[in-house]
């Protein structure tokens, strides 16, 4: 029994997830905008394509200034998505199916348009004005930096309604909540109660790292209150539900996330996310090395979310400048494919040149570390992106489900009136890149991500195991363990040449051997001639044995 609960309560440990925006997945009504009832006729693909877990972004009531973001009502559902019942239906056909829905929970700030906001610029004595941080003079000792460089000049803006400066760290429109608030914390429960309420397993604690800051960017240890206060809800208002936080920083900032099972149970893997670029950028294992010792230590009870791209810029923030450098160089040299200095607004196949053998090896990678694997709707089938949109939203295009029907199969709706335009023409267009071809293409990208699935949900030492590198003395190959009741020892040539050396510990003292995962046919290392070869950007996955 109670390991049977252990296994339960760790179910995010598991699986494979899915990152998606209702409004560019599935249009049900013609009008243009992705909508739940579009997302519930596609609950079927993402079942068979093996997902466990839907996380969907922000699909509140909202300006649309930041790509919903900017929330102007925490209790309902965008009239353009659908209703509260559609997005209920939608969560209780996806679990029907196996899958849990994980939301966006965005409280650093809220739109300027939110209630709150306009009762608080209009009454100091309002119990809201206290929700947001003012001043009467602007600071002058404040030196944190916009976190959207070249697009907001200053963290301090002025409201001619209240007569103040008030604090946002993202846009001007976006005003910060007064964290330490204990009343903005009762809020906070309440959204969470709302929609645990309607069945979701969870939120993504979006900008957790600024939750933790001051407005010089400094961390403090009275600013984490929060985040264990939001566990110690979710754990009595929830059986299994979690808490994921999307944080970047320093190893010791991102370790503080998990401290003593008190605050978040998972967190996105930035750390790796930005190494593994940079070692695939100049061809060599040692970035990926880096990263696996950056790491800070975690409970066993949690553990990190793995991911290549998704919605957001490929941030490089965490890299000395020569690494950013040479990763932009590799994959974003032109300026137009670079955001805030340090970021890439590409998605995966056109950074890779579209290239079959990288895009494979990126996600054996990605999907041998320790962890869960997050996939980005659409990268399944090599979806590209349209630089000609502004900022994030060039990887944001609607997804590609056929290459006969009207806008790739998204809407029916005349072209013009789409939420986004569908990517045409070119090699990334719906005409070449759609599910519906791939399906129906026993080679295609996606018939060959379902198989990645079907085999890393096999292997339950990646998720929950203890990880080692192990060192072979060749510089473009990377060759780490996981090991549970089981051993899997995953080989991954970096470079574009071909390699081979001596099979090292434990695989070749094992006696019984399966390879479950290669990116071609090789000879099977034997007692006379103990050598590994790899191909160009090669991959091979070992299993050992099996104890009971």
């Amino acid at each position: 029994m109670k390991r049977a609960m252990l296994e339960k309560d760790h179910w995010y440990k598991a699986g494979v997830w899915y990152a998606l925006d209702v409004e560019t997945f599935q249009d049900s009504d013609g009008d243009g905008v992705g909508d739940f009832q579009g997302l519930i006729s596609r609950l079927d693909y993402l079942a068979t394509l093996g997902v466990t877990c839907i996380w969907l972004l922000p699909f509140y009531p909202s300006p649309g200034l930041d790509n919903g973001y900017d929330v102007m009502d925490y209790y309902n559902v965008d009239k353009r998505l659908g209703s509260l019942g559609d997005f209920t239906a939608f969560v209780r056909e996806a679990k029907e199916r196996g899958m849990r829905v994980l939301i966006d929970l965005v409280v650093n700030h809220t739109s300027r348009e939110h209630p709150w906001f306009q009762e608080a610029r209009k009454d100091k004595n309002s119990k809201y004005y206290k929700y947001y941080i003012w001043r009467k003079e602007k600071p002058e000792d404040s030196h944190a930096e916009p976190m959207f460089g070249g697009e907001e000049d200053d963290i301090w803006s002025y409201d001619e309604e209240a007569k103040e400066y008030y604090l946002h760290r993202f846009y001007s429109h976006q005003p910060d909540l007064e964290i330490t608030n204990p009343e903005v914390h009762k809020e906070i429960f309440n959204i969470m109660g709302f929609w645990l309420a309607l069945g979701v397993a969870g939120f993504r604690v979006d900008a957790a790292h600024i939750l933790v800051q001051d407005d010089n960017n400094e961390s403090a240890e009275h600013f984490y209150k929060l985040l264990e206060d939001m566990r110690s809800y979710i754990n009595t208002h929830s059986t299994d539900a979690i808490l994921l936080a999307e944080a970047t920083g320093p190893p010791e900032m991102i370790g503080n996330f998990f401290k003593e099972e008190t605050r978040m149970h998972m967190a996105f893997n930035f750390l790796m996310n930005q190494h593994l670029f940079h070692a695939m950028a100049i061809q060599e294992a040692e970035p990926l090395k880096k990263g696996f010792g950056l790491l800070p230590d975690k409970p066993e009870a949690c553990t990190w979310l793995n991911f290549l791209r998704h919605h957001d810029e490929l941030t490089l923030v965490d890299l000395k400048q020569n690494e950013i450098e040479e990763t932009f160089a590799a994959f974003a040299p032109e300026e137009n494919m670079q955001i805030f200095g340090h970021g890439i607004r590409r998605r995966l196949a056109p950074m890779l040149g579209n290239n079959r053998q990288q895009l494979e090896l990126c996600y054996s990678l990605m999907f041998s570390l320790p962890g869960t694997p997050l996939i980005q709707y659409g990268a399944e089938i090599g979806m590209g992106d349209d630089l000609s949109l502004p900022g994030r939203i060039s990887v944001r295009t609607p997804m590609q489900w056929s290459s006969v029907q009207k806008n790739g199969g998204f809407s029916t709706a005349p072209a013009d009136k789409l939420v986004r335009p569908v990517i045409s023409g070119g090699p990334y267009g719906f005409e070449e890149v759609s599910v519906r071809d791939q399906q129906n293409d026993s080679f295609s990208l996606l018939n060959w991500i379902e198989r990645l699935i079907r085999i890393r949900r096999q292997c339950h030492e990646i998720g929950r195991g203890r990880w080692e590198i192990i060192e072979v003395g060749h510089k473009s190959v990377l060759v780490h363990s996981c090991i549970l009741h089981s051993t899997t020892v995953f080989f991954h040539n970096l470079s574009d040449t071909p390699c081979s050396f001596t099979v090292p510990s434990p695989l070749n003292e094992a006696e019984e051997v399966t390879e479950y995962l290669s990116d071609q046919s090789y000879s099977r290392p034997d007692a006379n001639d103990k050598i590994l070869e790899l191909g160009p950007y090669g991959y091979r996955w070992f299993r050992i044995g099996h104890t009971k």
